[in-house]
């Protein structure tokens, strides 16, 4: 093994003035300046943006609805609040921006009442109240730093998770403070937090929800991790730091017990019983002004239990169970019902292998516009977006009546946003720049949002592909100033991979690192395989029980099929590079296909899947101790002996998503083999790589790799 330390290549370009690397890096990934977190009420359109594309801190602002739109900061971190921002975060809120990939600080969330009048959020731990007609600040009593405030429908009561406890604040009465409703008994209960299954694998990122039907009531759930195995995480370069304790439910291994209690502000509770032990998984909660829907599922994620809130019992009651061959799908926005207590499902319709709306069982979308989620509905219609090919998304309008369904956003592009009675917002990005728009529109105005995103320092020239037998979705990079037929260039692939992965969309912001990379001397091929979305039920499934066979095949399928449509691919020099899933395909496909990759970048790779989460893993590859073979098959550590490429691992120490254990043990596994490889550890890195110095050297030391192993 060859031990790599985390300082700059040496041929780093002194006269640079800021590189694309550095610019990345700087940005949060041109996260910063960018508009976010939309939402419409009567009034105005809220959102959080910072300052500027190099300004960390999100301040709220608004659309202001009327005869002109006009944009308004209501709150500005940097001016209205007294202290430093994000300087002492509860860690569990640390823990929540780890599990949403939050790179920004400031504001990053907020609550706003029904009426829009009021919001909550807070900032490095205390929650403001903010009248968002006049800007008035209030600080709310809060025993100590705090996580997630909500407030109710009737901008009576707010609601908050101080160390694992949840209170709540009467803005009646101010002057008596929070008072705790669900007390945490045990450094291993939390309530009003999302369990890392919950927030890490099923989108679902809260823990308490106020109840519109009854107002004043808390739906909230209990987690207690004490039966889930405890790992630590440790920091070698400053061993008198003592190691940090976490619950890890790796694949196989026990599960947290998960509760849902009714609580109103006085205290009063009453736990929501269903049978966990058939269904251990809370998937979603979604309330609404007609009742709240809860979805279960069962361990293997195949069957799930949609149950409503009884308000009168105070009970669950199900309103439906299904089965899949393989697994449930986790969409936004559903299960809901309706004004008519009509339940709304997206389902995977295996006969038109379409993801389709159901009302009450009966399918309204038409097989082929593969449904992503849904964003909003009404007596009359519902809004949602879908994919009408493999790399657009678009929304559209159903109405009920007539079964008409009508485009709202371009059918080939790549947009989202959300639409109200009168007003939607719509976020566009651009195919071929690194640039989108955020458009309000209210009573035939129409407001472009100030997008201080900076540029990427890029001159983006790619070409959007269908490649081989499968039309596997496809993007190509070429360095600029390359005259095609003037020579044979190196290749890198850049995949994810993985099931309910996307890279290739019609979106070229997310290309702009692939074409640095290409302008270094290199085409970059970016490739979606099978398991990836907007293609049909049959083809995310096609992965279960083996994450290794399809994954790899698609990205030689694809490199084979691009050369052979362009012959300036030299596929004798070819390199993968990945991160997470994407660090795992990339080793894969230098220990089983040495034939086709020279060499591989792995960062933070899954190696035993048997060392990856329950939720996720099981999943695809059921429990490892009744379908063991699925677990063997897709191992690199059985893989190590067949190494003969140079491989380059890079892992984050304190990474609580793929523990630094995947890359120790394959490396140890190489070692024992007598396989040469490199592995960088990184001093204090999560699974993001936030730190500007590391995300930038990181880029630097690929390219160095790549440049040694197959020239330019």
């Amino acid at each position: 093994m060859t031990l790599v330390t985390n300082s700059a290549p040496a041929q780093q370009a002194q006269s640079e003035i800021e590189s694309y690397p550095r610019q990345r890096a700087r940005t949060r990934g041109f996260q910063l300046g960018r508009p976010r977190n939309f939402h419409i009420t009567q009034s105005r359109v809220l959102f959080i943006r910072s300052s500027s594309g190099s300004d960390t801190a999100g301040s709220l602002w608004s659309v202001e609805l009327g005869e002109e739109l006009s944009e308004r900061c209501i709150v500005d971190v940097r001016t209205d609040l007294p202290f430093d921002i994000d300087a002492d975060l509860p860690e569990a809120e640390r823990a929540r921006r780890e599990r949403m990939r939050e790179v920004t600080g400031g504001i990053t969330a907020f609550s706003v009442d029904a009426s829009g009048t009021k919001a909550v959020f807070p900032v490095s731990g205390v929650p403001y109240l903010v009248d968002l007609n006049s800007g008035e600040l209030t600080r709310l009593p809060t025993p100590g730093a705090v996580v997630d405030p909500r407030i109710d429908a009737t901008a009576s009561f707010i609601a908050f998770v101080h160390e694992n406890s949840l209170y709540v604040v009467d803005l009646a009465q101010l002057d008596a403070g929070a008072a705790c409703v669900a007390l945490s008994e045990s450094p291993t209960e939390t309530w009003g937090l999302a369990d890392y299954i919950a927030a890490e694998e099923l989108s679902r990122y809260r823990g308490h929800w106020w109840l519109s039907e009854r107002p004043g009531t808390l739906l909230v759930e209990r987690v207690d991790d004490s039966p889930v195995l405890e790992w630590w995480i440790s920091d070698p370069a400053h061993p008198t730091n003592p190691p940090h304790a976490m619950r890890y439910p790796a694949a196989g291994t026990t599960n947290a017990t998960t509760q849902l209690w009714w609580v109103d502000p006085s205290g009063a509770s009453t736990q929501l019983t269903w049978d966990a032990d058939a269904f251990p998984y809370l998937a979603s909660v979604n309330p609404g002004s007609t009742g709240t829907i809860v979805e279960l599922l069962s361990r293997d994620q195949r069957t799930v239990s949609i149950c409503q809130v009884d308000f009168l019992t105070q009970t669950l009651v199900e309103m439906q169970s299904r089965a899949d061959h393989a697994w449930i799908d986790v969409m936004a926005g559903v299960p809901c019902i309706n004004d008519a207590n009509e339940l709304l499902e997206i389902v995977a319709d295996e006969a038109t292998d379409t993801y389709r709306l159901s009302k009450a069982g009966v399918l309204l979308t038409p097989a082929g516009l593969q449904l992503r989620g849904l964003n909003s509905h009404s007596a009359r219609g519902a809004i949602f977006s879908a994919s009408p090919s493999a790399n657009t998304l678009a929304l559209y309008r159903l109405t009920y009546e007539t079964g008409e369904i009508e485009a709202l956003t371009d059918p080939s592009a790549w947009s989202g946003g959300s639409f109200e009675e009168l007003t939607s917002i719509v976020s566009e990005a651009d195919a071929f720049q690194a640039h989108t728009t955020f458009v309000v529109e209210h009573g035939g105005h129409r407001h472009e949002v100030g997008n201080f995103a900076e540029t990427p320092r890029v001159d983006l020239r790619l070409e959007y592909s269908e490649a081989g037998q499968d039309a596997l979705q496809a993007c190509v990079l070429w360095p600029n100033g390359h005259v095609p037929g003037s020579a044979k260039l190196p290749v890198i692939m850049s995949p994810y991979g993985g099931p309910h992965g996307q890279r290739v969309m019609r979106n070229a912001a997310a290309f702009t690192t692939e074409q640095w990379i290409a302008d270094q001397g290199f085409a970059v091929i970016v490739a979606d395989g099978h398991g990836s979305p907007g293609r049909g039920p049959s083809w995310e499934r096609a992965v279960l029980n083996d994450l290794a066979t399809y994954p790899l095949a698609d990205q030689v399928q694809a490199l084979t099929a691009l050369a052979q449509a362009h012959p300036d691919l030299d596929i004798e020099r070819v390199g993968i590079r990945g991160w997470s899933f994407g660090g795992y395909l990339a080793a894969l496909a230098v220990l089983d296909r040495p034939d086709i990759f020279k060499a591989a970048v792995a960062g933070a790779p899954v190696t035993d899947w048997k060392l990856y989460d329950t939720a996720y893993t099981e999943r695809y590859l059921g429990h490892p101790d009744t379908n063991p073979d699925a677990y063997d098959r897709t191992s690199l550590l059985l893989r190590a002996h067949q190494l003969t490429r140079p491989l380059l691992m890079l892992h984050g120490l304190a990474d609580d998503n793929v523990h630094v254990a995947h890359t120790l043990q394959l490396s140890s596994a190489l070692l024992a083999a007598g396989r040469p490889h490199a592995v960088v550890p990184l001093t204090g890195v999560t699974h993001m790589t936030p730190q500007e110095v590391v995300a930038e050297n990181l880029l630097r030391l690929e390219i160095d790799f790549f440049r040694e192993h197959l020239g330019t």
